[in-house]
C-alpha cells in the first residue's frame, strides 16, 4: 500500500514525511487520535511507518513487539543479559529496576547486534552515543530510565573485564527534574462517571471496583496493587499494611470503609477459587495473578469507554493518575504536606510537592499585581 501510495505521489524514495502523510490519507489516524477513537490496530499501521523510519536512520529496527519473544538470538548476549540480570538481583534491586535495566540493556544488546558486534569487548563510544541518538523525541523520562539502566550495564560489563573502558561514567545526564512536570488527574465529575460505569454485579466487576478504590482512595501504585497479599489486610484494626515495592518501605494505611466493603465483597462473591497469596488475579485462564509487565491500563480505559469518557493522547489515563488525582483532592482539602506523603507513602516531601502546581486555587492565590509589577521597574 505504501508503495502504491509513494507511486502516485510520483516518490522514488522513502522519508518519513512520505510515511506520516501515507497513514494520515489511508487511516485519518491524526483525526482519530484528536477525537480520541484511535484503535489499537490504527496504531499498529503507523508504528510500521516509524520502524521505517527508525531503520533509515540508525540502520535498526528499534520498535520491535517483544512481549511474547526473545530478540536477542545470539548465544553469547543472551548469557550476558542473564548474567546482568543475576548481578541485579544480587544487589538487591527492586523487581521492577531489574525488570526495566535488563528490558533496555537487551535493547542495546539487540542494537549492537544488528551492527554487526559479536562481543562486548568491541562496544565504543561511537556506538553507545549512536545508540543514544535513537532516544531523541521520547519524553525525558524514558530517556533518563533507558540512559540510568545503561550506566548500571556499563558498569557491570567493566566490573567483569568485559569492555575495554568504563562506559558508565561516560553516560550523559538528562538535564530535567522530575518536578517539571505536571502530573495528570481527573476531574471528579469524570472520576464519578469512571467508578459509576464498573458493574459491580459481576466478578470482574467486583475485582476492578476495588482495585480501582484502591488507587483512587489510599492512592496506592500499580505494583503494590497488584501485589497484595491476604496477610497484607489487617481487619482486626482496619489497617493495610504491606512494603511498598518502589522504596521497599513499610507502609501502613486506614482501610476506609467503601474500600474495605469492596475488597470483602470481591474475596466473597467474585474471586475465582486460585491457591495464589495474591487477592487479585486475572478473571480469563488461566487464573493467575497480574504479570510484572500489566499496568492495568487496559481497566481503565474499558470503564473510559463504557463511561464515554473521551480517550486522548494528551492525557494519560493509566491507573497511576488515579493517585495523581487523590493528591490533587487532598490539597484541595487543605491537607499538609507531610500527612500527604505519608498517605502516599513518598520518602520526602520533595516528591509530593510536585503536586502543588496542580492546585489551581491555590495557585490563583500567587500571582504578582502586573501594575506593582511595572511601577516597581
Amino acid at each position: 500500500m505504501l508503495l502504491e501510495f509513494s507511486q502516485e505521489r510520483d516518490e522514488g524514495y522513502y522519508s518519513e514525511k512520505l510515511g506520516v502523510d501515507f497513514v494520515e490519507k489511508t487511516f485519518n489516524i491524526l483525526q482519530k487520535d484528536s477525537e480520541g477513537s484511535l484503535k489499537q490496530s490504527e496504531v499498529q499501521n503507523l508504528r510500521v511507518i516509524r520502524m521505517l523510519g527508525d531503520f533509515q536512520l540508525h540502520g535498526s529496527v528499534l520498535r520491535r513487539y517483544y512481549k511474547h519473544k526473545e530478540i536477542l538470538h545470539s548465544q553469547y548476549f543472551i548469557e550476558v543479559i542473564s548474567n546482568f540480570k543475576q548481578y541485579c538481583i544480587e544487589k538487591e534491586y527492586s523487581t521492577v529496576t531489574i525488570g526495566h535495566y535488563t528490558k533496555q540493556s537487551t535493547k542495546f544488546l539487540d542494537y549492537s547486534d544488528s551492527h554487526g558486534l559479536t562481543s562486548c569487548n568491541e562496544i565504543n563510544l561511537t556506538l553507545i552515543n549512536n545508540y543514544i541518538k535513537t532516544l531523541a523525541g521520547y519524553a525525558y523520562k524514558t530517556v533518563e530510565l533507558q540512559l540510568c539502566s545503561l550506566r548500571s550495564f556499563f558498569k557491570y560489563l567493566h566490573l567483569n573485564s568485559m569492555t575495554n573502558a568504563d562506559y558508565s561514567v561516560k553516560i550523559p545526564m538528562v538535564q530535567s527534574r522530575k518536578q517539571t512536570r505536571i502530573p495528570s488527574v481527573w476531574p471528579v465529575d469524570d472520576l464519578k462517571k469512571l467508578i459509576s460505569a464498573i458493574d459491580r454485579g459481576s466478578p470482574m466487576g467486583k475485582r476492578d471496583y476495588a482495585m480501582i478504590l484502591l488507587a483512587c482512595r489510599l492512592g496506592l501504585r500499580v505494583t503494590d496493587i497488584k501485589n497484595l497479599a491476604f496477610d497484607n489486610f489487617h481487619w482486626d484494626n482496619n489497617q493495610l499494611v504491606f512494603v511498598q515495592s518502589k522504596t521497599r518501605t513499610p507502609i501502613s494505611l486506614p482501610l476506609v470503609q467503601d474500600v474495605g466493603w469492596a475488597v470483602i465483597d470481591y474475596l466473597k462473591y467474585g474471586r475465582p477459587k486460585v491457591v495464589t497469596s495474591c487477592v487479585f488475579v486475572r478473571h480469563i485462564a488461566p487464573f493467575l495473578p497480574f504479570s510484572e509487565d500489566d499496568h492495568l491500563h487496559q481497566i481503565i480505559v474499558k470503564y473510559m469507554k463504557l463511561a464515554h469518557i473521551p480517550i486522548s493522547s494528551k492525557r494519560k489515563v493509566g491507573m497511576h493518575s488515579l493517585r495523581h488525582t487523590l493528591a490533587s483532592l487532598l490539597l484541595e482539602n487543605n491537607t499538609p504536606l507531610p500527612t500527604i506523603s505519608d498517605i502516599l507513602g513518598h520518602v520526602d516531601t520533595e516528591s509530593t510537592a510536585v503536586y502543588l502546581k496542580i492546585d489551581i486555587k491555590k495557585l490563583k492565590e500567587c500571582p504578582l499585581n502586573i501594575k506593582e509589577g511595572i511601577n516597581h521597574e
